[in-house]
């Protein structure tokens, strides 16, 4: 059997992209495709690593609104609602009955 530095002699990171930052600004679109194919990037500023650009987590979900709602429901900032009882929730009461809505779009119609 092989020693193992005669197998893995060189590092891992090699074959992984990196970029500095004045470059990924101009060309950002371009990496991102590359995040959007299955890629990482890495992102330096003056020979160090300080960000990676890579494909989202499989957990994540695609749609923008889904995904914050979710992140901000795994970092604690909202709490999901629990309901305590049986059966559905209950219904809202009404901001206004029929009349007092109808007495408005009639005041409303002559102001016009």
């Amino acid at each position: 059997m092989l020693p193992v530095d005669a197998i893995a002699s060189g590092r891992y990171l090699d074959r992984m992209r990196s970029v500095g930052i004045k470059v990924l600004n101009r060309k950002l679109s371009e990496y991102v495709r590359l995040a959007a194919s299955g890629e990482t990037v890495l992102v330096t500023d003056r020979d160090l690593v300080v960000a990676e650009l890579g494909p989202p987590r499989e957990a994540r979900n695609s749609v923008l609104a889904d995904a914050s709602l979710a992140e901000a429901i795994r970092s604690g900032e909202l709490v999901p609602l629990t309901l305590t009882g049986p059966g559905p929730p209950p219904k809202p009461a009404p901001v206004a009955g029929l009349d007092e809505v109808l007495t408005e779009l009639d005041k409303n119609r002559c102001d016009r």
